[in-house]
């Protein structure tokens, strides 16, 4: 693909994510993701209905007048996606592939971001470090991660998501929102990631195609595991066999669940064929509720 087939799609995916952060996303961010406290900014006289509590009494003794310290929301925050580029995300079969769907999604949350006057920063991993993009502000430092999640060409192929959340831990010492974005096809990274967010707030996104959910009766086809280039030829045509492929994908997916929840982790789980809006818009008015 040419640089401007390149810019040609970046600016698509900017033109239809601004759109939904503008219309839909913008509010629900900033009410989601609070800044780190509240910091004073100037006192005022006080009028009816003003809580008393927040009555500065140094300047009341002083002027003889009641007056309210007035507090704004330390508002900056640093938002980090760790993003997973092992082979296995460089797979679709209906709408777009797997990493083509995290790009437009780190592209929504990212001008989000900015647009509430917040950083972003990215780690590539994939069974190792591929790339590390510190925290920074502005449209064109958004477009930029745009682009490498687009095509940024990692070495490795397997995934290591332990490895990703160890590196973070060592790397980013502010506390940030983090999104790790993967399909999980992975093992023994529960304990890095509770580390990890004792610290910080993670969220875990997992993005699917709907063939690693069920399959339809399309007979025999041959599938290659990208991670591991192994082959095997599964038929499809036997309804046995997809009856217990959906099966196992719902247990598995149950259990990743459970095990994100016993560790209080958020969850957000997105099919490429499917709108990744409203999974993230019940993802901010569940975390409203809480709060």
């Amino acid at each position: 693909m040419d640089q401007k087939e390149i810019f040609k799609k970046i600016r698509r995916i900017e033109i239809k994510t601004r759109r939904v952060v503008n219309d839909l996303f913008s509010g629900e961010y900033h009410s989601t993701f609070k800044g780190r406290g509240m910091e004073f900014e100037e006192v005022r006289q006080y009028e009816p209905g003003d809580d008393i509590r927040l009555i500065d009494w140094n300047v009341t003794a002083r002027t003889g007048y009641p007056f309210i310290k007035k507090f704004r929301e330390e508002r900056e925050l640093s938002v980090i996606f760790l993003v997973d580029m092992s082979s296995s995300g460089f797979f679709g079969t209906k709408e777009r592939f797997k990493e083509e769907t995290a790009a437009e999604l780190c592209s929504l949350l990212a001008f989000s971001a900015i647009k509430n006057n917040d950083k972003v920063g990215m780690i590539i991993f994939t069974d190792r470090i591929e790339k590390f993009i510190p925290p920074k502000k502005g449209k064109a430092h958004v477009l930029r991660l745009i682009r490498e999640i687009l095509y940024f060409e990692p070495v490795g192929k397997k995934t290591d998501i332990a490895a990703g959340l160890e590196y973070f831990n060592r790397v980013i010492k502010k506390k940030s929102v983090v999104f790790l974005i993967s399909d999980f096809l992975s093992e023994d990274y529960l304990k890095p990631l509770h580390i990890a967010n004792n610290k910080h707030d993670i969220i875990a996104v997992k993005i699917s195609d709907p063939r690693e959910l069920k399959f339809e009766n399309v007979g025999l086809i041959e599938l290659e595991d990208a991670e591991t280039g192994e082959t095997v030829i599964i038929d499809t045509g036997s309804s046995a066999f997809r009856l217990d492929f959906a099966q196992k994908a719902e247990t598995d997916n149950f259990a990743l669940k459970r095990s994100f929840h016993l560790i209080n982790i958020d969850f957000i789980q997105i099919v490429t064929d499917q709108s990744y809006i409203v999974p993230l818009i019940n993802f901010f008015r569940m975390r409203e509720k809480r709060r």
